[in-house]
């Protein structure tokens, strides 16, 4: 399908140059979300649901527990926020507030398309509708889509921030995107010239370490070296890069990083605002 996606991208190079850029930008931006199934709908029938609107799209969020202080999580890319159960069940209802979202175009979030900005937006949305966070909590692009949205609203009130399994550059997507589509290079070029007329900016510009550079919250950041979606190398340079920082590297536990070790590391920076061991 990749394959097929890119014969038909490069055609359209030359059939309608004029619309290649867009169509092969938004098929870029386009999640697969698999359905949520019962027991996913069983168990985020257990909070308290709520809606809110971010470009357009009537978004999707959570809460669990009454507690004074409050923890978000912020789950990635083709996911939704069913993937917190474990991080949810380990905190008191009674001492924690706890929240999740849908991002754009995944679980029961409206929306076609994804991209970092739209999370982001997406991201300083929730805050309006929900205030204040000690904590966040985030997972591979809900990782860099915070960054981004700590670096662009510094105005966000967050107490502490944890990352998971953070892509680095937005560079290595769009670089992946065209080996796996065999996009030409001038189908390629269309399609760069369409993000930087949509988004303002070029590729380089979404770069994690760039905007942790920024952050002035104190941070865990929690990476396996194995991770095959998003390289350890760049957990390494965002660590340089944010100096309240603390990396963690685990092996073996792969991108997903949803191990009771991992749950127990996150829940003791949550209620302790330190890790005794790392």
């Amino acid at each position: 399908m990749p394959k097929a996606i890119g014969a038909y991208l490069n055609t359209m190079s030359y059939v309608a140059p004029g619309r290649v850029g867009e169509i092969g930008f938004n098929i870029f931006c386009s999640p697969i979300s698999p359905p949520l199934k019962a027991h996913h709908r069983q168990w985020l029938g257990t909070a308290r649901q709520f809606g809110f609107e971010s470009d357009g799209a009537r978004l999707q969020g959570y809460r669990w527990g009454s507690g004074k202080k409050k923890v978000f999580f912020l789950h990635g890319w083709q996911s939704h926020s069913y993937r917190w159960k474990k991080y949810v069940e380990a905190f008191s209802g009674e001492d924690y507030s706890l929240y999740a979202f849908d991002a754009p175009a995944h679980g029961l979030s409206k929306g076609r398309y994804a991209n970092i900005p739209l999370y982001s937006n997406a991201i300083e949305a929730f805050f309006g509708q929900v205030g204040q966070a000690d904590v966040v909590v985030s997972h591979s692009m809900g990782s860099i889509s915070m960054l981004h949205a700590l670096y662009n609203c510094p105005h966000l009130e967050v107490g502490r921030l944890v990352l998971m399994g953070s892509p680095g550059e937005a560079n290595d997507f769009i670089e992946f995107y065209q080996k796996l589509t065999g996009l030409s290079d001038r189908t390629f070029k269309f399609i760069i010239d369409y993000f930087v007329k949509t988004l303002h900016h070029d590729p380089a510009y979404y770069s994690a370490p760039v905007f942790a550079a920024g952050a002035k919250i104190p941070g865990l950041i929690i990476h396996d070296e194995g991770d095959e979606e998003a390289p350890y190398r760049h957990a390494v340079r965002i660590h340089q890069a944010w100096p309240q920082s603390k990396l963690v590297t685990t092996r073996g536990y792969g991108h997903n990083l949803r191990v009771p070790e991992v749950v127990d590391m996150v829940k003791e920076f949550v209620m302790k605002g330190e890790l005794q061991n790392a």
